[in-house]
């Protein structure tokens, strides 16, 4: 028997060999981690009840530089919440102000980002395109898979469940039910399509579409939207006022009418 015959018989003893190994690199890969821990988390989150909680998924907003997409967006009239999921297993080792954390599975370690830290550009976004003051958005996040947190995390870092109590703790409303419903169909309207991408047309008209929906107060120097804030310091501490979402780029403040 030649060579290709003796190939070809024992490829034919072994080909279910190669989808298999196919599928386990598929299930092993970063990108199904990704999508099976949003599916997850998805399922939780699901549970919140339907009367005061809106859940809107896979969010992709425009930004100055490009895009940045959001796992999950919890609204209701208690607040947002802003979810980022990471499925991880292993030991987790972190704190609120390190930049980097580090995964150890027996005995190899690696860093990956704060995943606070990433989720800021996300809470920000949605300060800005919403005109929201920072104190009624919350950044959760979220670990799943076999991990287990070998260090005191902040309460807004959680393990699955957890953070459907951390979400309920909140019981004071922020929003009215008008503004509740406003934003919910502001995020919808502005979030891009995957696969879209994002021009300076499309930005204009996500500032006019927020602008028009939420009554968002626009700065007069640069045209973002104007948020409520707070003097930390001084004679005037407590002292509320409109600052530029925009900060530190644009340093425009306004005093309340």
């Amino acid at each position: 028997m030649d060579i290709l015959g003796l190939f070809s018989g024992a490829l034919a003893q072994v080909w279910y060999i190669i989808p298999l190994l196919l599928i386990v690199s598929i299930f092993r890969s970063r990108w199904f981690k990704g999508v099976f821990g949003e599916f997850l988390v998805n399922q939780i989150l699901s549970r919140l009840p339907e009367s005061d909680y809106t859940l809107v998924k896979d969010v992709t907003l425009p930004t100055d530089d490009g895009t940045t997409q959001i796992d999950h967006v919890v609204v209701s009239k208690f607040g947002l919440f802003i979810v980022e999921t990471k499925n991880m297993k292993g030991w987790i080792f972190g704190s609120k102000n390190q930049k980097q954390w580090t995964q150890k599975i027996y005995r190899h370690s690696s860093k990956f980002q704060n995943p606070l830290h990433q989720n800021f550009k996300h809470v920000k976004t949605l300060e800005s395109l919403l005109g929201i003051d920072s104190s009624n958005l919350h950044s959760v996040i979220v670990f799943i898979g076999d991990s287990t947190f070998k260090t005191d995390m902040p309460e807004n870092v959680t393990n699955a469940r957890g953070c459907l109590n951390y979400i309920k703790q909140f019981v004071q409303p922020v929003f009215s039910e008008t503004e509740y419903t406003q934003i919910i169909e502001v995020i919808n309207d502005v979030k891009l399509k995957r696969g879209v991408v994002t021009d300076l047309k499309h930005q204009q008209h996500v500032t006019e579409l927020v602008a028009s929906k939420v009554g968002v107060k626009k700065c007069s120097r640069c045209g973002s939207a104007m948020v409520m804030r707070e003097t930390k310091r001084g004679d005037n501490k407590g002292k509320q006022f409109w600052g530029c979402s925009a900060f530190p780029k644009c340093r425009s403040v306004e005093e309340l009418n």
